[in-house]
């Protein structure tokens, strides 16, 4: 990930609103903005050009608006994170769930194969026939097991020897993927119905890295060709694959990368979850500007000095590799900055700048998170603000006692 060194801009009044809206309430506190989530759902659904999205769930981390999302028209069904959250959203009437991420929990996979009506509406990513024997170990009856394999969408340079994109799948040919598919194919129990490649190196990756303008080109020169590489060879690896199965979904791509995933003609549908949020780590992209919906609001507790505010806690960093871009960013209101001695703090966190002067002891502090759903693993509810009001306040996962990961 590239480093965010700025926040995207924000209006002065909906700090206002924010703090009207909350003003009832004790911090720490989380918010979504549904005009802004609403407004971000009809960009995307622009964006993605008449193919559906699928929503991505450990960006949201909320079943109210995952269930929001999905009653926009252009929205359809759940890429899922763990086996144990795809049976709990299966249970509770979401359907047509992908579980995006491979899997060793027995106990979930003995439920799916003991249950044929959560396994028509799961399907599973693999990518290793070590994963079909876990499976068949662990089976609780003789459900078909619906099976997405996963294609590996790094971009390789120099030989192989430059690796751009993340590891995951092994399966990278035309060749591998069929081989592996007539094995699924030939097993008792399974059924290849799908394919799955994530482009995170483009769809995670702005590409308008604020103050670093030759970064910026690198990064649109390093995202243009791997575009041109994967295109060509998911084209040729799904033809590989209707020739061993019949397909009933190509899904690629990601929040920053929709146009160009939509624009291929072996996808049939995209991923995206984060965009709903908008946290800061989609803040640098040129094909499309969001508005940011997820905010966390924490107090202001002490002043220790002049150009010096204290807030409760706010250390929320986010997953992957350790940096300032992973910490959350002060937003509301404008002007305030970490001290860099002490960051994002466990208990506490200094906030420096001259707008530190005009808040009081109670004030609150907006915060934008690093990443979407991470947000909710701290907070067991998300209040629900129209204009200046709280109109509905909802679990998230973990105020459901869902801690999946």
């Amino acid at each position: 990930m590239v480093m965010l060194e700025t926040a995207a801009p924000a209006p002065v009044s909906d700090r206002h609103r924010y703090d009207r809206a909350t003003a009832h309430l004790d911090g720490p506190v989380a918010v979504v903005d549904l005009a802004a989530f609403d407004a971000n759902a009809a960009d995307l659904v622009r964006r993605a050009a008449g193919k559906p999205i699928r929503v991505a769930s450990k960006s949201v981390r909320c079943r109210a608006l995952l269930e929001r999302a999905l009653a926009v028209d252009g929205f359809a069904g759940v890429m899922s994170f763990t086996l144990d959250e795809s049976l709990w959203l299966a249970r509770t009437g979401v359907r047509d769930i992908l579980l995006a991420y491979p899997s060793a929990d027995r106990t979930g996979y003995a439920e799916l194969t003991a249950d044929p009506a959560l396994a028509r509406e799961i399907t599973v990513v693999l990518d290793d026939p070590a994963q079909l024997d876990l499976i068949d170990k662990a089976r609780g009856g003789d459900a078909e097991v619906r099976v997405c394999l996963e294609l590996d969408t790094a971009l390789h340079l120099l030989g192989g020897r430059v690796r751009v994109g993340a590891r995951r799948s092994p399966l990278r040919t035309p060749e591998d993927l069929g081989a592996f598919a007539e094995l699924v194919q030939h097993r008792r129990g399974f059924r290849v119905v799908g394919l799955m490649a994530y482009e995170g190196h483009v769809a995670g990756v702005g590409d308008q890295v604020p103050g670093r303008p030759a970064r910026s080109r690198l990064i649109r020169l390093m995202q243009a060709k791997s575009r041109t590489e994967l295109a060509e060879r998911r084209a040729a690896v799904v033809r590989r694959l209707r020739r061993v199965a019949e397909l009933e979904f190509v899904n690629g791509g990601g929040t920053g990368s929709v146009e160009s995933t939509v624009a291929e003609r072996a996808v049939t549908e995209v991923a995206a979850g984060s965009g709903l949020y908008l946290p800061r780590l989609f803040d640098n992209y040129r094909s499309f500007q969001g508005r940011p919906a997820a905010l966390f609001g924490q107090p202001v507790v002490r002043r220790p000095g002049v150009g010096v505010v204290t807030v409760l806690g706010g250390g929320y960093p986010a997953s992957g590799a350790a940096g300032p871009d992973r910490s959350p960013v002060p937003y509301l209101p404008q002007g305030l900055r970490y001290d860099p001695v002490e960051g994002a703090g466990e208990v506490q966190t200094p906030l420096l700048g001259s707008a530190a002067d005009d808040l009081l002891i109670g004030d609150r502090v907006w915060f934008r998170h690093a990443k979407a759903g991470e947000l909710c693993e701290r907070f067991a509810e998300l209040h629900l603000v129209e204009r200046d009001r709280v109109v509905r306040t909802v679990p998230t996962y973990r105020g459901e006692g869902k801690t999946f990961l």
